[in-house]
C-alpha cells in the first residue's frame, strides 16, 4: 500500500513536470522540445497504468480504466502529445484526489486505531511501573492519569473517576463513576488521576474488540462497489462505439480521441468507495461501527427488523417496579429491611434490591447469622430483628393468603414481575415487585426504524408469551415470537430473509447465531466485546437501541448519495462525449471539463460524512437536555411515592389516611406543580425555538393545564378534610385524583423526553 501511494504521487510528478516544461518550451519557440516533454510526462503513466490494468484482468476485473489508456495512447499516436499530457495529469491527479477523499473519510475510523494506548502505569507495591500493555493480568492495579486514554476495561478502584466515553459510544457528555463501576478501554479520563482494577485483558478489552472491528470496515468492499464495476463494464464499450462512430461520421481522428478523452477517468471508479466509506466514518461518530461497506449496503437495503427481548428492547435485568406492604406498614422500611438482608446474597435478584435501595438513598444496615437457602430465599437478623426474604412458602409455609398478600401476587402477574415477600419476626410486612422494563429509549427507536421505511418488525424471545406479548403490544410490533431457543432464532431469521432483507438485533451470546445469519447483525456491545459483538456486521457502541435507526439512516443517505454520483457523473459524461463527437470539444478542453467532472463526483460522495438529520437553526445543547432529564429523574422519585399513597390508601384508617392525602397534596404541589410550571415558563419557550411545529407544544401545554386542575382539586380535598371523621367515599376520591395526576405526569414526561431528544444538539 505504500509503495501504490508513493507510485501515484511520482506519476502526479513526472505528469505535472512534463507538462509545465512543454508550456515553457513552447513559449520559448521550441515546439518540438515541447512535444517530446509532453510525451516524456505520458509515458510513465501509460506504463503505469498498463501495468495497473493486467493485474486488474488477472483478478478478474475490467473497468474503465482502459478508455484512459486508449486515449493517451491514441493522442501519443496522433501527435496530440499535449492532449496526452493533459489527460496523463488528470488521470493521475484524480487517483491521488481520490486517495485523499478516502483518507478524509476514513479519518474517524483510523482516529479510533491510532489513539489505542502502547504503554500503562501498573502498580507494582509502592511502586508505579510503566510496562506495555500485553502484559496487564486481570486483577490487577492500574494507574490512568489525566487526559490519558482508559487502556484496558476495569472497575473504578479511586472514590470516583470522570469519563468521557464520546470517542467508544459517541455520547458527549462525560459522566461520573463512583468506585465499582466498570469502565470501557478507550474512554477518556476528563478528571483527576484515579486507580483501575483491570477485569479483562488487553486483547479480549473492549478497544481490543473495536480495533479489530475498524480493521475489517477498511479492508471490506461493498456490494454495490462492485456493482459500480458492473456499471463500468457497460460503460467501456459504449464509449467505444460513441468514438467509432464519431471518427466515421466526420473522417477526423481528433474527434475520436476527444471522445475518450472526455470519457477519463469516469466517476463509476471514484463515488461509491468514497460515499461508502464517509458512511461509515459518519456511524462511527455516532458510535455505531459498521464492519465496513458490505454491511452499511445491506443496512440501506433492510425491509424486516427482528429483535430480542431482554437486554435490547428492555434494560436486561431485575428492577425494582413497586413496593407492596401489608396494612400499617411503611414502603421505605419494607425495602430498607429488604435490602438490608439481600447484601448477603449474590443472587441477581439481590443485587437488584441493593440497587434500588441505595438509588433511593436509603442507608441500608449490615445483616447478621444470614442463611441462605438456594432458590428460595435467605434469613438473618437487624438490629436484633429476625428478617426473612423469598418466597412466601418459605417465610410462612401453609398461612393462609391475606387481602394484601393476593393484591400484590395478582399485580406480580398482571406485570409479569418476581415477588420477594418480606417477614419480621414471623410475620409477611410486605412484597418486593421485580421485573425486567422497557428501555427509556425503545419507543423511539421504534419511530425512527418506521421513518426509515422498515415495514416489518417482529421481537423474538425466549421468554414467556405473556411477558413478551406484552411488550410487543406496548410497542405495537408486527408479531411476537415467544418461548423461542437460539435455534428456533436462527429459523426465524431464515424464514423472514426468505421473503426480505432482514436485520437481527441482539445483545446477548444466545442472539450470536442469528446475528451471523441475518443479512445484517446488530449487537448491543456497550457491555463489552462479547460473542454477539464479533458475530455481527454492525455494532452500537453505546447501550442506545435508537443508534439502529440512525444507522440505517445513515446506510441509506450513504447509498442514495453514492447513486447520485454515479448516474450524475455517468450523465455529465455522456453530455461531454456527445459534445466532443460533434467537434464542440478538442481534446484538450475535453480533459479539463472531465476532470472537473470527477472533482465534483468526489465532493458530493463527501456529503456522506454530513449528519444525516442534520438540519439548519438553532438546537437545544446536550447540557440543557441533560438537565431536563435529571428533573424528570427527580421527579419521577415523587410519582413512585405518590403510587406508594395511593396503594396505601386501600387500607388506611381515617387518620392515617388524612395524613397521606396531605402528604400526596404536598408532594404535587411542591414538586409536580412546580416543575409543570417551570416547563410552561423557560423550557417551553426554548423549545418553540427549535420546533418547526408548535402545534404539538400546545398540546402538551393542554396537558399541563390538566396536571395543574388535578393538582387544586387534590389541594381542595385536602383542605376541606374533616378533623373529626373521613369516610370511604372521601378516600376513594382522593385516590382516584392521585392516581390520575401520577399516571398523566408519568406519561408526559414521557413524551417530553421525546420532544427533548429530537431536538437535542
Amino acid at each position: 500500500m505504500a509503495f501504490d501511494r508513493v507510485l501515484r504521487w511520482a506519476l502526479v510528478a513526472i505528469a505535472i513536470a512534463g507538462l509545465t516544461a512543454g508550456v515553457l518550451a513552447r513559449a520559448s519557440g521550441r515546439p518540438d522540445l515541447a512535444d517530446v516533454a509532453w510525451a516524456l510526462g505520458t509515458a510513465p503513466v501509460i506504463a503505469g497504468l498498463a501495468v495497473s490494468i493486467v493485474q486488474d484482468v488477472l483478478r478478474g476485473r475490467v473497468g474503465v480504466d482502459a478508455i484512459a489508456l486508449l486515449s493517451m495512447s491514441a493522442a501519443l499516436a496522433l501527435g496530440q502529445p499535449l492532449a496526452g499530457a493533459v489527460v496523463a495529469l488528470m488521470y493521475s491527479g484524480g487517483n491521488v484526489l481520490e486517495e485523499i477523499a478516502v483518507a478524509r473519510a476514513e479519518h474517524d475510523l483510523r482516529s479510533l486505531v491510532d489513539r489505542a494506548p502502547r504503554q500503562v502505569h501498573r502498580k507494582s507495591g509502592e511502586r508505579i511501573e510503566d510496562v506495555p500493555i500485553e502484559k496487564v493480568a486481570v486483577g490487577e492495579e492500574l494507574l490512568v492519569q489525566a487526559g490519558e486514554i482508559v487502556p484496558v476495561d476495569g472497575v473504578v478502584a479511586s472514590a470516583f473517576a470522570t469519563i468521557d466515553e464520546s470517542a467508544v459510544t459517541g455520547e458527549p457528555i462525560p459522566v461520573e463513576k463512583p468506585r465499582g463501576s466498570a469502565v470501557l478501554s478507550g474512554s477518556l479520563n476528563a478528571g483527576e488521576t484515579f486507580q483501575l482494577t483491570v477485569t479483562a485483558a488487553a486483547s479480549e478489552s473492549t478497544y481490543a474488540g473495536i480495533v479489530r472491528m475498524v480493521t475489517a470496515a477498511q479492508t471490506a468492499r461493498a456490494p454495490f462497489v462492485r456493482l459500480a464495476d458492473r456499471y463500468a463494464l457497460i460503460f467501456l464499450p459504449v464509449t467505444l462505439v460513441i468514438a467509432f462512430v464519431a471518427w466515421h461520421v466526420s473522417g477526423d481522428l481528433t474527434r475520436s480521441l476527444a471522445v475518450l478523452v472526455a470519457a477519463t477517468p469516469c466517476p463509476l471508479i471514484l463515488a461509491a468507495p468514497v460515499a461508502f466509506i464517509a458512511g461509515v466514518a459518519q456511524a462511527a461518530r455516532r458510535g455505531i461501527l459498521v464492519k465496513g461497506g458490505r454491511a452499511l449496503e445491506a443496512l440501506a437495503r433492510a425491509h424486516t427488523v427482528l429483535f430480542d427481548k431482554t437486554g435490547t428492547l428492555t434494560v436486561g435485568g431485575a428492577r425494582l417496579l413497586s413496593v407492596e406492604v401489608a396494612p400499617g406498614e411503611d414502603p421505605d422500611e419494607v425495602l430498607t429491611l429488604g435490602a438490608s438482608l439481600e447484601q448477603a446474597s449474590h443472587h441477581v435478584l439481590a443485587k437488584a434490591v441493593v440497587a434500588a435501595a441505595l438509588a433511593q438513598g436509603i442507608k441500608l444496615k449490615p445483616p447478621e447469622h444470614v442463611k441462605e437457602t438456594m432458590g428460595s430465599g435467605l434469613s438473618g437478623q437487624i438490629d436484633g430483628r429476625q428478617v426473612m426474604a423469598g418466597l412466601r412458602e418459605m417465610l410462612v409455609p401453609r398461612a393462609e393468603l391475606s387481602p394484601w398478600e393476593l393484591r400484590a401476587i395478582r399485580r406480580a402477574s398482571w406485570r409479569s414481575a418476581l415477588i420477594v415477600f418480606v417477614a419480621v419476626d414471623g410475620r409477611l410486612i410486605g412484597a418486593l415487585l421485580l421485573a425486567d422494563e422497557l428501555r427509556a429509549d425503545t419507543p423511539r427507536a421504534i419511530r425512527l426504524l418506521r421513518d426509515a421505511g422498515i415495514a416489518r418488525m417482529v421481537m423474538v424471545t425466549g421468554d414467556r408469551a405473556a411477558a413478551a406479548q406484552a411488550i410487543g403490544a406496548a410497542l405495537d410490533l408486527d408479531a411476537v415470537l415467544a418461548d423461542r431457543v437460539p435455534s428456533d432464532k436462527v429459523e426465524a431469521v431464515r424464514s423472514e430473509q426468505r421473503l426480505h432483507p432482514t436485520i437481527m438485533v441482539g445483545d446477548g451470546i444466545n442472539d450470536a447465531p442469528a446475528l451471523a445469519m441475518a443479512d445484517t447483525g446488530i449487537a448491543l456491545g456497550a457491555r463489552g466485546a462479547s460473542a454477539s459483538s464479533e458475530a455481527a456486521d454492525v455494532v452500537i457502541l453505546t447501550d442506545r437501541l435508537d443508534r439502529v435507526g440512525e444507522a440505517i439512516t445513515i446506510a441509506q443517505r450513504a447509498r442514495r448519495i453514492a447513486l447520485q454520483s454515479i448516474f450524475v457523473g455517468m450523465g455529465l459524461s455522456l453530455a461531454a462525449m456527445a459534445a466532443a463527437s460533434l467537434g464542440w470539444l478538442d481534446p484538450v478542453p475535453a480533459a479539463i471539463v472531465q476532470e472537473v467532472i470527477d472533482v465534483a463526483v468526489i465532493l458530493n460522495a463527501l456529503r456522506a460524512l454530513n449528519p444525516p438529520l442534520a438540519r439548519s437553526g438553532p438546537r437545544l445543547t446536550a447540557e440543557q437536555g441533560l438537565t431536563l432529564h435529571h428533573d424528570h429523574q427527580a421527579l419521577l422519585r415523587d410519582l413512585d411515592r405518590l403510587r406508594q399513597i395511593v396503594d396505601a390508601l386501600d387500607d388506611a384508617v381515617p387518620e392515617s389516611a388524612a395524613a397521606l392525602i396531605g402528604e400526596a397534596d404536598r408532594l404535587v404541589q411542591g414538586s409536580v406543580v412546580m416543575h409543570e410550571r417551570e416547563d410552561e415558563d423557560s423550557v417551553y419557550p426554548k423549545l418553540t425555538e427549535v420546533l418547526r411545529d408548535r402545534h404539538g407544544l400546545s398540546a402538551m401545554s393542554r396537558a399541563h393545564r390538566e396536571i395543574l386542575h388535578l393538582a387544586r382539586l387534590l389541594a381542595r380535598i385536602a383542605e376541606d378534610l374533616p378533623s373529626e371523621k373521613i369516610d370511604r367515599y372521601l378516600v376513594r376520591d382522593a385516590q382516584r385524583v392521585i392516581e390520575a395526576i401520577e399516571t398523566l405526569v408519568r406519561m408526559h414526561t414521557a413524551q417530553e423526553e421525546d420532544i427533548y431528544e429530537a431536538v437535542a444538539a
